[in-house]
C-alpha cells in the first residue's frame, strides 16, 4: 500500500472517529482525493460524494446555484480552490470539504500557471489553504502529489479543529 492509500485510510479513520462528513471538489488531481478517500471499507460513514471540475460546465453544473461564487476570482488560485471547497461543503451539507484546482502537465495551464502549480483548501470548522509547487511537468505524479497535500492539509485543519484523533494512528 502506498502513503497516499494510507494517508487516505487514516484522515478516513479520523473521520468516522470523529462523526465527521466530507466532500470534495477537486479538477488537476482527477479523482485521486475522493478515491484515496474511499479505500477505507464503511467510508459512506463519512464521504458525502465528490466532483472532479476539470471544467467551467461541470463546475457550474455540479458546484453553482444562484450566485456564481467564482465571479471575479482568478482560476487556479487559493480563493479559488477556496470556493471550490466551499461550494463543495453547501451543496453536500458535509463538516469539511477539500478543493483543489491546478495545472497537472505536462504543460501549464491557460492562466498563466507551470505544470506542478496547485492551490488547495479545506473548508469546515477551520479553513486552510496551500500552494503546491513540485516543479516538474510529469502528470501522473503531480496528480498524486496534489491529493497527497490535500490530505495532508486536511489532516492539519481537523487537527487544529482538535476533537478525537484517539486511536489513530499518523502516518
Amino acid at each position: 500500500m502506498n502513503r497516499l492509500s494510507l494517508l487516505g485510510r487514516h484522515v478516513g479513520e479520523l473521520l468516522k472517529a470523529r462523526g465527521d462528513t466530507i466532500g470534495v471538489a477537486e479538477s488537476s488531481a482527477g479523482g485521486i482525493i475522493s478515491a484515496s478517500l474511499l479505500s477505507l471499507p464503511g467510508a459512506s460513514a463519512y464521504f458525502r460524494g465528490g466532483v472532479v471540475t476539470y471544467t467551467r460546465e461541470s463546475r457550474q453544473a455540479f458546484l453553482q446555484q444562484g450566485a456564481d461564487p467564482f465571479a471575479g476570482v482568478a482560476p487556479s488560485s487559493a480563493a479559488y480552490a477556496a470556493a471550490l471547497a466551499r461550494c463543495a461543503r453547501e451543496r453536500l451539507a458535509t463538516t469539511w470539504a477539500i478543493g483543489e484546482t491546478g495545472a497537472a502537465g505536462p504543460a501549464g495551464n491557460r492562466y498563466g500557471y507551470d505544470a506542478g502549480h496547485a492551490c488547495i483548501a479545506v473548508a469546515g470548522p477551520v479553513e486552510l489553504s496551500a500552494v503546491i509547487e513540485t516543479r516538474t511537468a510529469h502528470r501522473e505524479l503531480n496528480m498524486w502529489s496534489f491529493a497527497s497535500a490535500a490530505l495532508d492539509l486536511l489532516y492539519k485543519a481537523m487537527q487544529q479543529a482538535g476533537g478525537a484523533d484517539a486511536g489513530v494512528r499518523r502516518i
